[in-house]
């Protein structure tokens, strides 16, 4: 895939991930974008573990199963952060 389309399929799947997760996540623009690559990559691995299937893409832009793949890592990456994120509340606030 071009770098077009990763930047495309990553700014989607940041900002879809947002959508279904909504919530008080710090970042803009640069952290959806991060977290829709970050997505990419994490769903793109377990798609292939799980199924042996490829992503697939037309021409330079992302398939929509691309987008959606890279959704489900988004949204996954997304639960790990608050997971942690809330762990770290809860034990600040136990001193």
């Amino acid at each position: 895939m071009s770098i077009i389309a990763w930047t495309v399929m990553g700014l989607l799947a940041g900002w879809l991930g947002k959508v279904i997760m909504p919530g008080k996540d710090p970042g803009g623009l640069l952290v959806q974008l991060a977290l829709g690559v970050g997505g990419a990559f994490l769903g793109g691995f377990l798609w292939t573990a799980i199924t042996g299937g490829k992503m697939t893409t037309r021409g330079f832009l992302p398939g929509l199963g691309d987008v959606l793949i890279a959704t489900v890592g988004a949204v996954i990456i997304l639960a790990i952060y608050r997971f942690v994120k809330s762990k770290r509340g809860d034990s600040s606030k136990k001193d």
